[in-house]
Parts: structure tokens; sequence; C-alpha cells
């Protein structure tokens, strides 16, 4: 579902009337490139991921978006991070006002060849690291990809 607006420390945001978890993937290939897609409403650049739904573990909707979104399969291989900051929230067309509830994930590419939805997505390719600070990334995506990348070992809690 495309946003209205996301607010991300912002003084004048709407307040949240909801709370959805969401599970994005970390996905690194063999060359340590990390696999990004470009959303269609903001064309900034992500991890990708999504809501969680009903009777779904967070494993399975990673697994299943990042399917959906890039035409990879993956392997999860462990918790890069949790992230619940009330003062990040999206707005969206129905009235939801939905605060930042996100699993980031460590994954590996398992089969095939990345490819946009061509809805959510626009575009998705693995990107060297060094490219990653050159790309446009809401802060919050950027912080959570800095954290799987800088301490892949290592769970973050924000």
């Amino acid at each position: 579902m495309p946003r209205e607006a996301e607010y991300y420390h912002d003084p004048t945001a709407p307040r949240a009337n909801s709370v959805r978890p969401t599970a994005f993937a970390a996905v690194r290939d063999q060359s340590a490139r990390i696999l990004l897609a470009q959303r269609a409403d903001t064309f900034n650049w992500e991890l990708p991921g999504g809501n969680v739904e009903p009777g779904e573990s967070a494993v399975a909707a990673v697994i299943r978006e990042v399917a959906e979104e890039t035409g990879v399969m993956i392997s999860v291989t462990g918790l890069s991070g949790v992230y619940t900051d009330p003062a990040h929230v999206m707005v969206y067309p129905s009235g939801e006002v939905r605060q930042q509830f996100a699993l980031c994930l460590h994954a590996i590419p398992v089969s095939g060849v990345p490819r946009p939805d061509h809805d959510e997505m626009i575009d998705v390719g693995w990107i060297d690291v060094t490219e990653v600070p050159r790309l446009p990334i809401h802060p919050s995506m950027l912080l959570r990809i800095e954290h799987a990348i800088s301490r892949p070992g290592r769970v973050r809690l924000t």
C-alpha cells in the first residue's frame, strides 16, 4: 500500500493510531553485496520486506516479501535488529498512522535473479556496500542497513 506521508523525528507528525509488525531482510551475497530495492512511491532504496500478515511468522513474512518484491528466494540466518521508534510514523490514505515496528533479519540468497515487481518496487539489485551512501535512502532504513553491514553478529534494539 502506498504511503501518503512518512515522518521521522518530526514534531509536526500526527500521533500514531496503530502498530503493525514488519520484517525486512539484509540479504548478502557471496561478494558481500547487499540486496536493495527501489520503492515506486518515494524512489528511495531499501531493504526488501513488508508486513507480517495474521497467521504468519516474521521469518515466513520476510521470505515471502523478498520473493515477491525482488524475485530472490532467501534463507534467514539471524536477527540484525528490532526497530520500534515511536517518532517514526507512516500515514496511509485510509487514515492509519502507523508507528514503526520492524524486525531486520540477516539472510542469504538461495535462488533467483533480482527483478522488481513493478508494483511496489521499480528497481532491485545487488549493491556494493561502498555505494550505499550515494543512494537515496530514508534515514531509518539507512540505520538498519548500516547496522546490518557493520556488525553482522550483533543484534540492535532501537
